[in-house]
């Protein structure tokens, strides 16, 4: 079968708009979630992760004078075209092109803008904006739908549909998602604590980003990459919002990836959880993790840096764990205090270096689906 790589990435987040800045801020332990007093998405004060307006602003106006573009749109653009910056190779008319959201231009509802809320004018907006041939794809899979495009990405390019194939994703932290949360009585009143006895539920964020998925590595100069060994989905169709009890799709999932990755739980050196810190989501995790006799390897939540940013989640998460592959450490989780699930699991209380050759990287969501991601260290 075909190696598949993650090449190159970029992220738009409110640590940072680059990977570099991204990264020194989780290396510093810095959060992105901050108290919110903005009356437009909620009427009382909260904890959340906002991309600073302005900053987006500025960003925007110096790749184009278009305003009529959302916010989630320059959001996911931007992610985009410093993707395409870096890499000049990288022919946008001749790649796949995925977008993964969650819930979209939902924002667009409270202005009476029906249409530009539907997900398939989002695909078209970057479409006209790239000129691509055709209309990008869309994967809206809940909180799973970033991880599941990676996947997708890489069936694609090995049934030879494409060499490369840009996956882009985000979502807005919007009144819609909000409320939402507010209404199942999950939102924290404080920034989350994933996997904590403490944990008061979840916060949301916001974030964007892109990453180059391809068949070849012949035209970069990188000594090292890493592929994507494994992947798998599987839907346990438990509640509409809430998981199974016993994590099953969760671990059926996880099982399937390691199989295509032919290598066994103890290969794994570190796993990049879901971690939403709310009270089902982060048991169901690790009794998957136990049943899989992954209960003694590092895992962390990304959740308390950036707030759970929906379908931009996994994207983003994945693309934090690749880097930190590639440089061998891993930083905590952040907000972790007391271990608060039933099942034991080796939760990073503090940064550290770990030689590292594979990672897994899960998500989980809403209706009961689940996906793993496994990814390997190669050295060219």
């Amino acid at each position: 079968m075909k190696s598949v790589y993650i090449v190159d990435d970029s992220i738009i987040s409110p640590l940072g708009f680059s990977v570099e800045e991204n990264l020194q801020n989780l290396k510093n332990n810095t959060t992105g979630i901050v108290e919110v007093k903005d009356t437009s998405i909620h009427t009382d004060s909260f904890y959340g992760g906002l991309i600073n307006e302005k900053r987006l602003t500025n960003a925007w106006d110096a790749l184009s004078k278009i305003a009529s573009y959302t916010k989630l749109e320059k959001m996911m653009l931007l992610a985009m075209q410093r993707l395409l910056d870096k890499n000049p190779q990288l022919d946008i008319t001749r790649c796949g092109v995925l977008i993964s959201t969650t819930k979209g231009n939902i924002d667009q509802l409270k202005e009476n803008n029906t249409d530009r809320a539907y997900l398939d004018t989002l695909a078209s907006a970057i479409q006209q904006f790239y000129k691509l041939g055709n209309s990008p794809t869309i994967i809206s899979n809940a909180c799973i739908s970033g991880g599941l495009a990676i996947a997708i990405a890489k069936r694609m390019i090995q049934a030879g549909h494409y060499e490369d194939v840009i996956v882009v994703g985000g979502d807005l932290l919007s009144e819609f998602t909000l409320s939402g949360f507010f209404s199942f009585q999950a939102v924290s009143p404080k920034p989350c604590k994933p996997f904590s006895k403490n944990r008061t539920g979840i916060s949301l964020g916001e974030a964007a980003a892109a990453t180059w998925i391809s068949g070849s590595i012949k035209n970069t100069n990188i000594s090292e990459v890493v592929e994507v060994v494994g992947e798998a989905s599987a839907n346990d169709a438990n509640h509409i919002s809430g998981p199974s009890r016993t994590g099953e799709g969760l671990y059926l999932s996880i099982q399937r990836a390691l199989d295509e990755a032919k290598v066994s739980a103890t290969d794994i050196d570190y796993i990049s959880a879901h971690g939403t810190a709310t009270p089902f989501n982060d048991e169901m995790e690790s009794i998957a993790f136990s049943r899989s006799g992954l209960e003694d390897i590092p895992v962390n939540s990304l959740k308390g840096y950036y707030g759970h940013t929906l379908g931009a989640s996994a994207l983003l998460e994945t693309i934090i764990a690749k880097h930190h592959l590639l440089a061998n450490e891993v930083v905590c989780s952040l907000g972790f205090d007391e271990l608060g699930v039933s099942y034991p699991i080796d939760v990073i209380k503090k940064n550290k270096a770990i030689a590292m050759k594979h990672v897994l990287k899960t998500a989980s969501g809403f209706g009961g689906c689940n996906v793993a991601l496994v990814l390997k260290k190669v050295s060219i």
